[in-house]
């Protein structure tokens, strides 16, 4: 943690120097030892943080197998791979109220009008796929290729789910529909 919090303040540093450019902070910088070998350390150390977080696609099959269904580490992959394809599945733009405990609820799964209870100031949107496994009784939903909500439901709901997906599919102009790949 220590090194994460200096390789910060090294970037902060470096930053204030490459916009400022004044002869001091040139000096401050060769005093402190700031040359391109700690640029690019501070750089492999940054990427490596931040592309540890997603597990291997074996691990994530793992949990979705054991029903251990972990935000922001699981992708649409592992789903279908665990335990194959969806009955029902859905893509469209979405809005998505920022939880405490980092989910994201989907607007549509809310009242029309109400936020979700414990919502922070925090909005993404963005396209989401929406995963429905009746036989499992899972709604998963995943923005950016991530797991972001999860929720469980009866069969009959997730049905009712996705008969409503599909009724509203065939009203769905050609600008609404998913972009096909």
């Amino acid at each position: 943690m220590r090194t994460l919090i200096k390789g910060l303040d090294l970037l902060r540093r470096l930053a204030r120097i490459i916009h400022d450019g004044s002869s001091r902070n040139r000096a401050v910088a060769k005093r402190d030892g700031l040359g391109w070998a700690n640029v690019f350390v501070v750089a492999v150390l940054g990427s490596t943080i931040s592309c540890s977080g997603m597990p291997a696609l074996e691990e994530q099959e793992r949990l979705v197998r054991a029903n251990e269904l972990v935000l922001h580490q699981l992708t649409p992959r592992a789903f279908v791979g665990a335990w194959g394809a969806p009955a029902y599945q859905r893509a469209e733009f979405m809005q998505f109220f920022g939880m405490k405990d980092e989910s994201l609820v989907p607007r549509s799964r809310l009242a029309s009008g109400e936020p979700p209870r414990g919502w922070e100031v925090r909005m993404e949107a963005g396209d989401a796929l929406f995963l429905a496994y009746p036989d499992r009784g899972w709604l998963v939903v995943f923005f950016e290729e991530r797991l972001v909500y999860r929720e469980a439901l009866t069969a009959v709901q997730l049905h009712e789910l996705g008969r409503s997906w599909k009724y509203e599919d065939k009203f769905r102009s050609r600008f609404e529909a998913p972009a096909t790949q």
